[in-house]
């Protein structure tokens, strides 16, 4: 479903089928990047990133985007803000296919 400001909402499913998180964006893509970005394992460099795959179910459809995302460490620009740390979580994903559920 497409909120006001054209966002859609995308639930983080887990093995088990559970939701734990709810991110947005206006592509499953971008929902993608930021559930990527909060992997626990990350590498030193993104050849050296373990891939995992995330499933993100879209709200109020039946529609399960499959992906298979990475995260690694790396330093934050030169022209950084001050509030920005040293080292910044980067990630990025590539989509594996859609699949449709049963249950929306």
């Amino acid at each position: 479903m497409v909120r006001e400001d054209g966002k859609r909402n995308f639930a983080l499913r887990d093995s088990d089928g559970s939701e734990s998180s709810v991110f947005s964006g206006s592509t499953p893509r971008q929902a993608a990047l930021k559930a990527a970005r909060r992997i626990d394992d990350v590498g030193e460099s993104e050849a050296a990133a373990t891939r995992y795959e995330i499933q993100l179910r879209e709200k109020g459809t039946d529609k399960l985007h499959i992906y298979e995302a990475w995260a690694w460490q790396s330093d934050s620009p030169d022209d950084k803000p001050d509030w920005m740390p040293g080292e910044i979580t980067e990630a990025n994903v590539a989509k594996q296919g859609i699949e449709h559920l049963d249950e929306p």
